[in-house]
């Protein structure tokens, strides 16, 4: 297994130089895994991102390199201490970095781009080298490089690259992996894909990092794929219109990140108490308030669980990883249809902006719930049912009327003050919660069936927590996992079955371990110790090994 880093200023071209740089490495059979870190600037600044490719599944990043090309100095200083003793730094001749440091490659990247003609070509060279480097062919990259840019430059750039490559010799042996047809995909990719896929028909948001990569993604394919993206003025309205959709017969879904969703929590209770089925995406960034716009972190569980004023039925999952982005968001868009609740799913910048290697999704394990279109005799849309769901039909293609409201309502959906109604209506919209809960999916146990001491996780933190604890038992055993995706309402088979009589340590992206506190306050299980990562930067599966040995805790 490898890892690089590919470092620079903003509007150096970082992003496209990865793009290229994992195509053509999982073109050679590698499994890649890629996270992006950057500031919010347009120019300047220092961004990142870690490549790691090897023969078999990687689930997190890493912070131990064996490669590091720099575009500018800066990267040189921040990263070069995390270097393997065999690892080497790529950078141009310009650069103010001494020869006899760990494996500084020199070249003249900037020079040769200009003799191409093209100085923006300049990354293209170090492209070329990189692959020498790591003993990779040079046959795939004319064609990678023509699906990411523009005919005009491909040849310049093909040339840079090939220059790069026959500059220096190789370092490292090729490996051969089986990842060749596996699908390279980012979380919000994988996210609009699978709504998508669970029959989307209408999207709206408000752009704001890090979930402006769905929208984007969506109104890439909208077209091709039959779905309505409306760009909306802001939050408030992209919600709203959302909600007009769902209730016209559209499969709907909204997406924000944190402060977004702050401004949509009185139109979720529209959709509670007037069960219209919505999906909303909260893609998380550390807050409170502007906080680190494209950071990462897992600081609105409780927020979400809870948000707007009253009480409804609602359903929050958390995505693991692309794979699961793709399954839940379709089954999401299923169950706010069945429940005719809304379903908020909690991903977050690591996941949503990282790539990583897929195998190909499975259109056969998808359902789609469907509903009759008519009904026979009167009519109530909100008739008092034992399972709590009254039928839902479509306005315009039914002949009878079909109402919605926000204020209380009776069954035929009249507004009404009576106290009586209240509590029926009340106790019918939450009956709804015991259908709902027969459908909760585990969380995922991962490790020692036999272990003394179980890390409890949730969502993105699913593959540094399973690197850690196969690299725990690797070396002593002992270590289990639980990673939640469904998290609310909250499953308890499993966490009632493993947690008995191990250490529990919950494992979280914030300050104030709110799944622990969740998990307390459902089931009056406390764990014994946290470990809580809230500086913007995801914690990594090393991190977590040492945090967990430091404690001394079996």
């Amino acid at each position: 297994m490898y890892n690089i880093l590919i470092g620079g200023a903003a509007g150096q071209g970082i992003d496209t130089t990865v793009a290229i740089l994992e195509k053509l490495l999982k073109r050679s059979g590698y499994y890649i895994f890629t996270t992006r870190d950057f500031m919010s600037r347009v120019r300047g600044g220092h961004n990142f991102s870690l490549l790691r490719f090897g023969t078999e599944e990687i689930t997190s990043h890493s912070d131990v390199l064996d490669g590091i090309i720099a575009l500018n100095e800066e990267t040189v200083e921040l990263h070069k201490d995390k270097l393997t003793d065999r690892g080497f730094v790529l950078c141009d001749t310009s650069l103010d970095c001494p020869a006899d440091e760990k494996n500084i490659i020199k070249l003249p990247m900037n020079q040769l781009a200009k003799e191409l003609g093209n100085p923006r070509a300049f990354a293209s060279v170090g492209i070329g080298a990189v692959l020498k480097l790591f003993g990779e062919p040079f046959t795939y990259v004319e064609e990678i490089m023509a699906g990411v840019m523009k005919k005009e430059i491909l040849e310049v750039n093909v040339k840079a690259a090939e220059a790069g490559y026959n500059r220096v010799e190789s370092m490292y042996e090729h490996l051969d992996g089986g990842f060749q047809d596996y699908m390279l995909i980012s979380g919000s990719e994988a996210l609009g894909l699978g709504a998508v896929a669970g029959g989307l028909k209408f999207y709206s948001a408000y752009p704001m990092s890090p979930s402006t990569a769905v929208l984007e993604y969506l109104a890439s394919v909208g077209n091709l794929a039959g779905v309505v993206v409306e760009q909306a003025e802001d939050e408030i309205a992209a919600i709203n219109m959302a909600l007009g959709a769902s209730f016209a017969g559209a499969r709907a879904m909204t997406g924000t990140s944190g402060g977004g969703f702050c401004l949509k929590v009185e139109a979720l209770g529209f959709s509670g108490i007037a069960e219209i089925p919505l999906v909303a995406v909260d893609v998380q960034r550390p807050g409170p308030a502007t906080g680190l716009p494209t950071r990462t972190e897992q600081s609105d569980l409780k927020f979400v669980i809870s948000a707007s004023q009253g009480e409804f039925p609602r359903m929050v999952i958390a995505l693991r990883n692309q794979e699961d982005a793709f399954y839940q968001t379709a089954r999401a868009l299923n169950l706010a249809e069945k429940y005719q609740i809304p379903v908020i799913l909690l991903s977050d910048q690591y996941l949503g902006d990282g790539t990583a290697c897929v195998k190909p999704y499975d259109p056969s394990r998808l359902t789609r719930t469907t509903y009759a279109a008519e009904a026979e005799g009167e009519y109530l849309r909100y008739r008092i049912t034992e399972d709590g769901i009254s039928k839902r039909l479509v306005p315009g293609v039914t002949s009878h009327l079909v109402t919605a409201d926000s204020d209380e309502h009776d069954e035929r959906g009249w507004i009404t003050e009576s106290a009586e109604v209240r509590n029926q209506m009340m106790e019918k919209r939450m009956r709804k919660l015991k259908g709902l809960c027969q459908e909760l999916l585990e969380p995922e146990f991962l490790g020692d069936e036999n272990c003394t001491t179980l890390l409890l996780a949730w969502g993105s933190v699913y593959g540094p927590v399973k690197e850690a604890v196969k690299t725990l038992n690797r070396e002593g055993g002992g270590y289990g996992a639980l990673v939640f995706g469904d998290i609310y309402p909250l499953p308890q088979e499993n966490l009632i079955k493993y947690s008995k009589g191990r250490t529990l340590i919950n494992v979280e992206q914030n300050a104030t371990g709110q799944l622990a506190s969740l998990i307390r306050g459902e089931t009056g299980i406390s764990c014994d110790r946290s470990i809580l990562k809230y500086d913007g930067r995801q914690i990594t599966g090393e991190e977590i090994v040492k945090e967990v040995l430091k404690g001394g805790l079996r």
